[in-house]
C-alpha cells in the first residue's frame, strides 16, 4: 500500500530541467544554481497541534505548503524543491488526493517542486522541507535590524486567531477560517525586499514572539504601537473585547505575513513596493539601540500584553 500512495504521487508530478531524479528512488539529484545560495527550511505539522481532524485534506495540504514557502519569502528566496514525509493512520487514497491537490496548487504557482520524501504509518503528522535560491549575500535574515529601521508588517494581523476561535458569523466566520486554514505566502514580495529591507522573519507564533526574535538576533529593542496593527475588516467586526482583541492580534500567531524592518529613508521604496505587489505593508513600530519590546498604545503609553505568542513547549496553564 504505500508504495502505491507513492505511486500516485509521482503520478501528479511534471518534469523540471533542474531536477535529475525525483520521487521514486532512494534520494533526489538536483541541479544546483550557479552564483546563487541554496536556503534550506523545515516544519512539521501535527494533526491536533496545528489542523483538525475535520479539517479538509486541500486545506491541509495548502497549509502544508504555505508555511514552508512563507519561511523562504521571509528570508527572500526563490522557491525550488519540496521533500514530503507523511505518517498516516492509514492507506487513504481519497484523503491523499485532496492532501495533493491542495499542496500541490499552491506549491506550482509559486515555482515549488515535490522531489521526494517518505511515507508511514502512525499518527497523521506532515513534515516537508523545502529549498529554494537566493543569490549570494542577498538573504533577508533576523540579524540585520539596525536602530532608526522602520517596522513593517504585510496583510492584516489577528484573522487566523480569531478563526481559530470560531469568531464572527456567517460569511464573516468563514472568511477568518480560511485565513487559518488557507495562509497565503508573501514569496513575491519576499523576494521584492531583498536590497531594501535590513531583516525580515515570517508572523508564525504571533507579532510580538516573532519581533522578539529579530531583536535578539540583531541585538536591538523597538517600540511597537499596537494600536496601529492592521485588521481586515471581518476581524473588525467580531464581538470581542479590546484586551482579547490585541491578544489576537499581538500574540494569535498563524498570519503567516511577513514582518520587516526597512531604513526610514526607504519608505517611498516599501510603499510603492505595496502597490506593485498588491499587498498593504503598514508601519507598526520602530528599532531602538536599546534592547527590549517596548509596546505602547495610540497616545504613546505603555501597553501591556501578558501573552507574546505560541510556545510549543510552554507548561499548560
Amino acid at each position: 500500500m504505500e508504495f502505491d500512495l507513492i505511486d500516485r504521487i509521482r503520478a501528479r508530478l511534471a518534469r523540471r530541467d533542474d531536477v535529475v531524479l525525483g520521487l521514486g528512488d532512494d534520494a533526489a539529484l538536483l541541479r544546483p544554481k550557479s552564483g546563487h545560495w541554496l536556503v534550506a527550511a523545515c516544519d512539521v505539522l501535527n494533526e491536533s497541534i496545528h489542523f483538525s481532524a475535520d479539517d479538509p485534506a486541500e486545506a491541509i495540504g495548502h497549509k502544508s505548503a504555505a508555511v514552508n514557502l512563507s519561511d523562504l519569502a521571509a528570508m527572500g528566496a526563490e522557491p525550488a524543491w519540496a521533500l514530503l514525509g507523511l505518517s498516516l493512520p492509514d492507506a487513504d487514497s481519497a484523503w491523499l488526493d485532496g492532501f495533493l491537490d491542495g499542496f500541490l496548487a499552491l506549491s506550482d504557482r509559486h515555482g515549488l517542486r515535490l522531489v521526494g520524501g517518505d511515507t508511514t504509518r502512525g499518527p497523521r503528522s506532515i513534515s516537508i522541507t523545502v529549498h529554494g535560491w537566493v543569490p549570494e549575500g542577498a538573504a533577508l535574515c533576523r540579524s540585520g535590524a539596525q536602530a532608526g529601521d522602520d517596522i513593517w508588517v504585510s496583510g492584516t494581523l489577528g484573522d487566523a486567531a480569531a478563526g481559530l476561535q470560531r469568531a464572527g458569523e456567517g460569511a464573516q466566520a468563514d472568511w477568518l477560517r480560511a485565513r487559518l486554514q488557507r495562509p497565503t505566502p508573501r514569496v513575491a514580495l519576499g523576494m521584492a525586499l531583498r536590497g531594501i529591507a535590513h531583516a525580515a522573519i515570517d508572523l508564525s507564533d504571533g507579532l510580538l514572539a516573532d519581533l522578539g526574535h529579530v531583536l535578539e538576533a540583531s541585538a536591538v529593542g523597538a517600540r511597537v504601537e499596537v494600536d496601529g496593527v492592521p485588521t481586515s475588516a471581518a476581524f473588525e467586526a467580531c464581538k470581542a473585547d479590546p484586551g482579547q482583541r490585541r491578544a489576537w492580534q499581538c500574540a494569535g500567531g498563524d498570519d503567516y505575513e511577513l514582518l520587516f524592518t526597512a531604513p526610514r529613508d526607504r519608505r517611498l521604496d516599501v510603499e510603492q513596493l505595496a502597490t506593485q505587489q498588491g499587498v498593504p505593508l503598514t508601519r507598526v513600530g520602530v528599532i531602538e539601540a536599546e534592547p527590549g519590546l517596548r509596546p505602547v498604545d495610540a497616545a504613546g503609553q505603555p501597553c501591556v500584553i501578558a501573552a507574546r505568542g505560541w510556545q510549543h513547549f510552554a507548561e499548560p496553564t
